[in-house]
């Protein structure tokens, strides 16, 4: 009997640059911060290991697409809810020297209902081993969606691992207050936190890894693994470590580094790797993903 890793949250209609030499052609594609780990997850997780995700969907050619890819890549989207009225969002990556920045169209997101329906969330939930979410996924939601999330995993806590990226992205809150409160909240209900120093910044203002580490400690979460831009992990909570990395070639593309870290390290730690090892797995992953454009990396690569 294997493991059930499963994903709260959004993916997206990417269009990402065909290349440098080509600045009129995109190339489209899926992805979305909660849906990227999912990908890294599937790679690293075993063939008995279930990999599922709970999103919203519309009724519409692309949310079908959709949901073939993803079934094609091992991610079951199983119950995820559908709208007539509601598609996939999309967003645009623009490339400036292998770094990246973004538009976005995503007002009318199914994902932004993914929690509307909060017996339907809970049977999921209630499913699997190690569920996993973002900042994103709370900073889309509704208010009373919001609530609804919250209670569901306050219920799941004391049965099931919960892991929770900020992935902070201050536009898509209404303020700051708002930001700060929400991600306190999920924080104190989590086993393992993964904020980023760069990320923490614009909620918190600038710190030190350990600074961070030590603000989610107070927060209430169990282990906080605090990522400093592929130069070193910090690991504070139930694990004490301070982990120097090899560092990262300069990057083809920077889309999705984070995600494929998270995506890793979670499958080594679900596997029964130790903090140690399962950091080293995810730095790993996304040193590789670096070098490929968009946020996706083929599994076969990463294999490789």
């Amino acid at each position: 009997m294997g493991e059930h890793f499963l994903g709260i949250g959004e993916c997206m209609v990417e269009l990402a640059p065909e290349s440098p030499e080509s600045p009129g052609l995109w190339r489209q594609g899926f992805a979305g911060d909660v849906f990227n780990t999912l990908w890294y997850a599937r790679a690293f997780l075993g063939a008995d290991d279930t990999v599922g995700f709970h999103t919203g969907l519309g009724s519409d050619a692309l949310s079908a697409e959709f949901e073939t890819f993803a079934a094609e890549h091992g991610i079951e989207l199983g119950p995820s809810p559908r709208f007539d009225d509601r598609t996939l969002g999309l967003y645009a990556i623009h490339l400036r020297e292998g770094e990246r920045s973004f538009s976005y169209w995503r007002d009318t997101s199914a994902a932004r209902r993914v929690a509307a329906d909060g017996e339907r969330l809970a049977r999921r939930v209630a499913s699997a081993d190690l569920i996993y979410l973002s900042g994103i996924t709370l900073a889309i939601l509704p208010p009373e969606d919001l609530e609804t999330l919250h209670a569901v995993l306050t219920e799941a806590r004391a049965h099931r691992t919960i892991a929770f990226d900020p992935n902070i992205r201050p536009r898509l809150w209404a303020n700051e207050a708002h930001m700060r409160t929400s991600i306190e909240r999920v924080a104190s209900l989590s086993h393992v936190v993964l904020p980023g120093v760069e990320d923490e910044a614009l909620c918190f203002g600038a710190g030190t890894a350990e600074e961070i580490a030590a603000r989610y400690v107070r927060f209430g979460a169990e282990r906080v693994v605090v990522k400093d831009g592929g130069r070193g992990v910090t690991v504070r909570g139930d694990v004490h470590l301070d982990l120097p990395l090899e560092p990262i070639p300069v990057p083809l593309d920077t889309t999705g580094a984070g995600d494929a870290f998270a995506g890793a390290f979670l499958a080594g730690l679900l596997s029964g790797l130790d903090t140690k090892a399962a950091i080293r797995q995810g730095h790993r992953c996304a040193a590789t993903v670096v070098m490929t454009r968009g946020a996706l990396c083929p599994h076969e690569r990463l294999r490789e």
